[in-house]
């Protein structure tokens, strides 16, 4: 009964935000805590109004954006392409798997510096580690999804002589677009953590630049700034990916 009536309440969520806001600011006014060590959540939306209102958060924010988006790009396309290959030849799989899970079994944080070195401290570094991040789970995804189409479907479209081109595009593509959609979610914000761990080795702008300058000045707020900006672009790839989801299957909803 109390389930049900929790559930009927417009707002929780945001009434349950906003209580803990409320907690936060209580203990950073009175807890005697400094403030570049807890900052309160009023000092935080004065420094967001501040660097907002210069150009500053915009900026960098638009910088990190490029380096994700182009990442993501980069690293799904080439994530389905050798997805499909793998999915498609045991043999490939085998030769390549060992390459492969040992790739992830490196933290790209860790050969992060070495990327750097190569390419230099422009973006294409950033890029190159996004799509690092972003390419095994959606490899795994395509992989998964393409194998998962039933053998009663091909055996129909071989039956109707449908070429290879009409069997990847009418059936291979659709059937598997679920299960590669949920490998697009994980990438889209496991990308987020790339580009920033590109721009912590070395850069000059982007948010992880304002990160590490808010914690060079001991300037908390802006720290918190950076991550809650970093939330929110994590937030809104996931929703254009749950939304392009939405689009492409809708006929799962027609089907149920």
């Amino acid at each position: 009964m109390l389930k049900k009536t929790l559930n009927r309440i417009p707002w929780l969520g945001l009434i349950s935000l906003m209580a803990g806001l409320l907690a936060w600011e209580l203990v950073a006014r009175y807890s005697g805590l400094p403030h570049f060590i807890l900052p309160a959540p009023s000092d935080v939306w004065l420094s967001f109004i501040k660097s907002l209102s210069n150009g500053t958060l915009l900026y960098h924010t638009r910088i990190t954006l490029t380096e994700i988006v182009l990442g993501m790009l980069v690293g799904v396309t080439f994530a389905t392409v050798v997805g499909y290959m793998l999915a498609k030849s045991r043999t490939l799989e085998k030769i390549l798997s060992p390459y492969l899970v040992a790739s992830q079994a490196i933290p790209v944080v860790a050969i992060a510096p070495l990327l750097v070195i190569w390419l230099g401290d422009g973006i294409l570094s950033k890029v190159l580690i996004c799509a690092l991040i972003v390419f095994f789970p959606v490899l795994v995804n395509t992989i998964v999804g393409v194998r998962a189409v039933p053998t009663a479907l091909y055996d129909l479209m071989n039956s109707v002589r449908a070429t290879k081109w009409q069997i990847l595009l009418k059936l291979e593509v659709p059937a598997s677009l679920p299960i590669l959609f949920g490998g697009l979610r994980i990438g889209a914000t496991l990308s987020v953590i790339g580009a920033i761990v590109g721009e912590l080795v070395d850069a000059e702008e982007g948010l992880g630049y304002l990160l590490q300058l808010g914690d060079f000045q001991y300037d908390t707020s802006m720290v918190y700034v950076a991550v809650f900006a970093l939330i929110f672009l994590a937030l809104g790839l996931y929703g254009i990916v749950a939304w392009v989801e939405r689009k492409f299957l809708v006929w799962q909803k027609e089907n149920k």
